[in-house]
């Protein structure tokens, strides 16, 4: 390789770094002096670089590298390259700048908290590509050093996304290979926890593009216990594989990069990856054509990107996307029927939206329809509102719609207390009349609630109890036949967003279990700051029904709903059903990153 040439450099190094501050210095100085461009991510834990120069400042970027004895060790991967243009391909790989980022994790492996997160230093042993080839060559045959041992217990396991085994894999005659079919690595936990059993016992060999990613995941597996300690990874990724085997050996196709090179072949040129549309064997990125949905990378060839530019990706198409009816246009203007016979409590986040018929003959797909339950002494109105920037975030994957709770509370105030003596409201000064106030709703309420609403404003009988909510256990039945008759004239709805009190209220609904099954059909709840009733509806039986908890995780944060009441209403559902999600805030939904992120992972499960 000519030092004048172009070239890209990968490496990542595990490894505690005591001062973050100092090494970002190092990569800002360094990368800019040496004119290099791409992607510099530190952690705690960690470095994960990707950068793209000439070869001879790569060569002085790795040597300055090396000074550093946090580095030792550390597998420079750096290989030649054409580079990069001012074009779409470059600008959407971060090859056109320098991007430096402090971050929590090098890779993001889990959209939300885990309960046991793996520790990278319970990663499985690392395999040479030598000794990857070796193990696949010789499958059935014993191998030392606790290497597997028979072809029936040896399982080879990709731990990258969908768009990029779709262009190239490791096959090897009578050894299993697993494709979890992944939309994004933070989706592999979930699919290790469903798929357990077809790793117990086994040895199985991990591989991903560089090898970061196997890190973690090799040591999420080997933490689930016995069973699951034999669990190997092939040091230095596919990338390091092809350069010892440039023929391909195991490997089929091309290796897809993240980088201004698209994907990395083989001398073997034959194409692993199909058009979406027509079936016609093809494999370049370099159009970016994406799922209309999703957004996933889709391989459309050159002919089917003039007849099309609307896809769907086989993720969708497999989980049977509702394209519906397209409506029809005439003189530029959608014609929309609508119904009026709406009820009046429902609030929609979003009036029905222009759905114009795509180039292929499919409308958009339909959004999720959330059904949202306020907390106590709320309403529709006000929950809509203090829910804006969660809708505004949602908006291209949902639909949300608001309901008022069926027991209206009367319009109370509450006295202040100022040394031992009650003060009543200042002479002169009055509440507002109430037809300038929104009514109060509630789904449950207490057991001395008269279901009376007065015309007045009235003072509070008593100090306001923050632990008020637990008392609040009549009006189920009232609260079941309202929602059962929503469904009925407004459903089908996907699920119900849950707040506070309608937290509660959902997570008995999902307690009735099949007895609901044919009026309420819940396919997810989203429960936050939520909390169990001690209700018989609610019974001793573990929840069966996907479940996502949002809640404060500090004592005294969420001064209304205390974290350890909603995580039991949590350990209510069973395991592997339920998410958990736990922010520094208060009694809010958050939606900045990364909660807003994994609010979003959790829902695209049921896209």
């Amino acid at each position: 390789m000519s030092k004048d040439e172009y070239g890209v450099l990968l490496y990542y190094k595990f490894a505690s770094i005591p001062d973050l501050n100092s090494l970002f210095s190092f990569y800002h100085s360094n990368c800019n002096s040496l004119g290099l461009l791409g992607r510099v991510r530190l952690s705690p834990n960690g470095v994960n670089v990707t950068v793209g120069g000439l070869l001879s400042a790569l060569e002085k970027h790795i040597e300055a590298v090396k000074s550093n004895s946090l580095f030792q060790g550390t597998d420079f991967k750096l290989a030649s390259s054409h580079h990069p243009l001012n074009d779409k391909v470059s600008i959407e790989c971060g090859f056109t700048s320098l991007s430096i980022r402090v971050v929590k994790e090098l890779v993001t492996f889990s959209s939300y908290p885990l309960l046991n997160p793996p520790e990278v230093s319970n990663a499985g042993r690392h395999l040479s590509a030598a000794e990857f080839h070796s193990v696949l060559q010789s499958a059935g045959q014993l191998m030392k050093n606790g290497s597997p041992t028979d072809d029936k217990q040896l399982v080879l396991l990709d731990a990258r996304n969908l768009y990029e085994t779709r262009i190239g894999k490791f096959h090897a005659p009578s050894v299993e290979t697993l494709d979890p079919g992944i939309r994004q690595y933070s989706d592999l936990p979930c699919w290790i926890d469903d798929n357990s059993e077809q790793l117990r016992g086994k040895h199985v060999l991990m591989y991903c593009t560089g090898g970061i990613r196997c890190e973690m995941a090799s040591a999420y597996i080997r933490s689930k216990g016995a069973g699951f300690e034999n669990v190997f990874q092939l040091y230095g990724g596919i990338q390091r594989y092809l350069e010892q085997f440039p023929d391909g050996g195991f490997f089929r196709g091309k290796n897809f990069v993240f980088d201004h090179r698209i994907s990395v072949g083989s001398s073997d040129t034959s194409i692993m990856g199909a058009c979406l549309i027509c079936g016609s064997s093809y494999d370049n990125y370099s159009s970016r054509c994406r799922c209309t949905h999703c957004r996933i990378l889709v391989l459309i060839c050159d002919s089917c990107q003039i007849k099309s530019d609307a896809y769907v990706c086989e993720l969708c198409q497999k989980h049977r996307m509702d394209f519906g009816s397209i409506p029809s246009v005439e003189d530029g203007k959608l014609a929309t029927v609508l119904d009026k016979n709406d009820l009046k409590t429902v609030c929609s986040d979003s009036k029905i939206s222009s759905q114009l018929p795509s180039r292929n003959g499919n409308a958009a797909p339909r959004k999720l329809r959330i059904l949202c339950l306020h907390g106590f002494r709320q309403n529709a109105s006000s929950f809509k509102g203090r829910s804006a920037s969660l809708a505004k975030k949602l908006k291209s994957i949902a639909e949300l719609v608001f309901i008022d709770a069926p027991h209206e509370l009367p319009f109370i105030y509450q006295s202040c207390t100022v040394a031992k003596n009650s003060c009543a409201p200042p002479t002169g000064q009055h509440a507002p009349p109430p037809e300038n106030c929104r009514r109060k709703y509630a789904w449950l309420v207490a057991s001395d609630f008269g279901g009376k609403v007065e015309a007045d404003w009235k003072i509070a009988n008593q100090p306001f109890d923050p632990l008020q909510y637990q008392g609040q256990t009549d009006g189920f039945d009232v609260s079941l036949a309202y929602l059962k008759k929503l469904f009925s004239e407004q459903g089908p709805f996907d699920g119900i967003l849950g707040f506070s009190q309608g937290a509660a209220m959902a997570a008995l609904l999902c307690a009735q279990g099949d007895k609901l099954k044919a009026e309420i059909d819940l396919r997810f709840v989203i429960l936050c700051s939520g909390f169990a009733l001690p209700l018989a509806d609610f019974g001793q039986k573990p929840i069966n029904c996907p479940s996502l908890h949002i809640f404060g995780s500090d004592p005294g944060k969420d001064r209304q709903i205390t974290s350890h009441t909603s995580r039991y209403l949590a350990s209510r559902f069973e395991d592997g059903c339920s998410v958990i999600i736990e922010h520094e805030f208060g009694h809010i939904i958050p939606t900045r990153s990364p909660y807003m992120d994994n609010i979003k992972d959790f829902l695209r499960r049921f896209l």
